[in-house]
């Protein structure tokens, strides 16, 4: 359904994106009906995307594309802007590190990480949140962070370590079916040659120490082999790249990864607590 409020809120490429497809179906002469029979929508479809009252969506920058994009490939090089600007305001400078990445040594501690989130486990954690967002918000975050999982398949690989609080396995979020279904994705997950999970289990802190007890981290390694750090905490976010801190935050992942279970273990871990959920 559009929203008025959607006017008001559209960032710089979703305008772009809307007047390019306006003039461009102006240039060929065409209705908004006409244009919509092309891609697959309805006029008014094309009407709310034109005056911005609907976000344009990923597969309308597809069909844009195919039926006024001619070839140029304009409306291609606006989904990543158009998908940058649908993600929270705290994550936009750090999601086009993450995709670039050489490699990722992440540690959640409180939910899963997103990007390893299937979708209905994001759904739910993000129509959950506070303030509360409206449906259409919550539909652009979830496809924003599905987005994400492009780095899976990326060529040049992307090579992907996940330590997850034992913690995050055993908190239900959704219904049981979600996270069942969230457990066994993580599964799938672990099979794939660049990625590594682990868990740090509930009793890591018996001997005295536990590594994971300052929270959530995201490791990055960049193209051009620098290193930072990532976190992120109430909707506030702090990307770091002085080298003296970014070093302290390696070393502690590596103690939190050295207190998880290994991968064979932490993966029977996790195919038990799946079934528990049936």
């Amino acid at each position: 359904m559009a929203r008025a409020e959607n006017k008001e809120t559209a960032g710089p490429a979703a305008r772009m994106a809307a007047a390019v497809a306006k003039r461009l179906r102006l240039k060929k002469g065409w209705t908004q009906e006409q244009s919509g029979a092309r891609m697959g929508y309805t006029g008014a479809a094309i009407s709310a995307m034109e005056c911005l009252s609907q976000p344009v969506s990923d597969e309308m920058l597809v069909k844009l594309e195919e039926v006024l994009g001619d070839g140029t490939g304009i409306f291609e090089e606006m989904r990543e802007l158009v998908r940058l600007e649908k993600l929270p305001e705290q994550f936009r400078g750090y999601a086009p590190i993450e995709q670039k990445a050489v490699s990722l040594c992440l540690y959640a501690s409180h939910v899963v990480h997103g990007l390893f989130q299937t979708e209905e486990y994001a759904r739910a954690l993000i129509a959950g949140g506070y303030p509360e967002p409206t449906p259409e918000r919550v539909e652009e975050l979830v496809g924003g962070r599905m987005a994400r999982k492009a780095l899976f398949d990326r060529k040049p690989t992307c090579e992907i370590e996940l330590v997850l609080d034992e913690s995050v396995l055993r908190r239900p979020i959704g219904s049981e079916e979600i996270t069942r279904d969230q457990l066994a994705y993580l599964v799938e997950c672990a099979q794939r040659r660049n990625v590594n999970l682990q868990v740090l289990p509930l009793n890591a802190g018996l001997g005295g120490e536990y590594a994971g007890a300052r929270g959530e981290l995201n490791l990055v390694e960049t193209p051009t082999h620098d290193r930072v750090s990532f976190l992120e905490i109430q909707g506030e976010s702090l990307l770091i790249t002085e080298r003296a801190k970014v070093s302290t935050h390696s070393q502690r992942y590596a103690k939190i990864r050295a207190q998880a279970l290994d991968p064979r273990g932490s993966l029977g871990l996790i195919e038990r607590l799946a079934g528990e959920q049936r």
